[in-house]
């Protein structure tokens, strides 16, 4: 065991998709499998003859920590041993294959391995070696195949990559995380009440400085300046930049001998 930076990667209760090397050409690209399966949420690795024998140090060096996945990993003389005990087996080929079975994508493919998983299923995804992917031989063992929608003119990924859009599509499918939302560190999107408090002292000094001295005008742009406001999600903080701002304008308009109009409370008076 390689304990020293390693992640505290433990496997969840109940199954999850096992994944399956068969004949891996180098260590490195075990260990960069091995992060490639702890970004995602996958942590059971078998290994089916890997040309330089197992195990080596290189594949701890390559994998950033995701250690105990490589301690765990088991070593298996064929296929049919590494996926002996598993329910439903899914390989991933990029090239079309004389083979007449269902073809799903990453991404239908999770979904199908999730809800396997609710059946409390045991499955296996099988990836090829680096140099020509999985055989005939090996598909046979498979009863659906995964290819991704990439580019046809360039769809050559190397094993970590591979494994990585696989762990990607699991992990999402029982991801809760918003497709789009606003980061606001320390502050908070401001209230309705907060933005028509500085839309009162905007206007105010806009007003006082004669900015909005045409009449037939000003309701059209008062609100345009409302919209500008109020169609982004404006954080407190940047309010409060707001009112300082429009607070100094007016500080400068004061020592040019202009008149001080009354400013609304601002969230810094309570």
């Amino acid at each position: 065991m390689r304990e020293e930076g390693a992640a505290p990667l433990v496997a969840p209760e109940g199954e999850t998709p096992i994944v399956v090397l068969v004949r891996p050409q180098l260590p490195e690209n075990i260990g960069t499998t091995a992060r490639a399966m702890a970004n995602g949420g996958l942590f059971h690795l078998r290994l089916v003859a890997p040309r330089e024998g197992w195990p080596k140090e290189r594949a701890w060096a390559a994998a950033s920590g995701a250690d105990r996945i490589l301690d765990a990993a088991t070593v298996h003389a064929s296929v049919d041993d590494a996926i002996a005990d598993c329910h439903r087996v899914l390989a991933t080929c990029p090239r079309p294959r004389h083979v007449i079975m269902p073809v799903m994508t990453a991404r239908a493919a999770a979904t199908e391995l999730r809800s396997l998983r609710e059946r409390n299923l045991r499955t296996a995804l099988l990836f090829g070696p680096e140099r020509a992917g999985l055989e005939a031989e090996d598909l046979a063992r498979a009863d659906t195949l995964v290819r991704y929608p990439l580019n046809p003119e360039f769809s050559s990924l190397n094993l970590a990559q591979a494994v990585m859009v696989l762990a990607y599509e699991w992990w999402v499918a029982a991801d809760g995380t918003p497709p789009v939302r606003l980061q606001t560190h320390k502050t908070e999107v401001a209230t309705r009440g907060s933005l028509e408090n500085f839309m009162g002292h905007l206007v105010a000094e806009l007003d006082a400085c004669g900015f909005l001295r045409n009449e037939a005008k000003r309701p059209g742009m008062v609100r345009n300046l409302r919209h500008w406001f109020t169609r982004g999600e404006v954080t407190e903080q940047e309010l409060r930049t707001l009112h300082g701002v429009v607070a100094e304008l007016s500080r400068g308009r004061m020592r040019h001998g202009r008149p001080e109009p009354e400013a609304p409370r601002t969230p810094d008076d309570d």
